[in-house]
């Protein structure tokens, strides 16, 4: 497996990816997929940098879409991960998340934050950042609907001056 930047023929790719896992509604498939094609086109290259996980024939298996937080310094958003469910239980997602974790240290980023949903199906989603020493930061009730919290991670990436 190796980690390379989205090209346009990985597309139906991330699609397939989206739908397997069962997790997101169509309306986040299609938001997820306009930040695709906005990347694709070229326009916000910096703040929806999309990165693929690869297989042996080159298809991608795993994606990641993170980016800088606009108006901050040092501030980054992850937007996507997600990870073919064949694929998952792997060291996949550990992977991705390293990777932006590794590139954002290198651009002196300090700061990674991440949002998600209350649901139970986000249940491992919630384990997942937990286990990579995310550490849940605010939780605003009824946030995406009535009974669906929004709720955010933070990860400090280099040790406070």
């Amino acid at each position: 497996m190796t980690i390379r930047i989205m090209r346009n023929d990985d597309r139906a790719h991330i699609e397939r990816i989206l739908r397997r896992t069962e997790v997101f509604t169509e309306i986040e498939i299609q938001m997820a997929l306009d930040l695709v094609d906005t990347n694709l086109s070229q326009k916000y290259l910096e703040y929806y940098r999309f990165h693929c996980a690869v297989d042996y024939r080159d298809v991608p298996i795993g994606f990641v879409c993170f980016g800088q937080t606009p108006l901050t310094e040092g501030t980054f958003d992850l937007y996507w991960i997600a990870v073919d469910p064949e694929q998952q239980r792997c060291g996949l997602g550990d992977a991705l998340l390293l990777f932006v974790e590794a590139q954002l240290l290198a651009e002196n980023g300090r700061m990674l934050m991440i949002e998600t949903s209350s649901q139970p199906k986000y249940a491992p989603t919630h384990h997942f950042y937990l286990k990579h020493h995310y550490r849940e930061v605010a939780r605003i009730p009824d946030f995406y609907s009535e009974g669906d919290d929004r709720v955010i991670y933070q990860k400090l990436l280099r040790e406070q001056e």
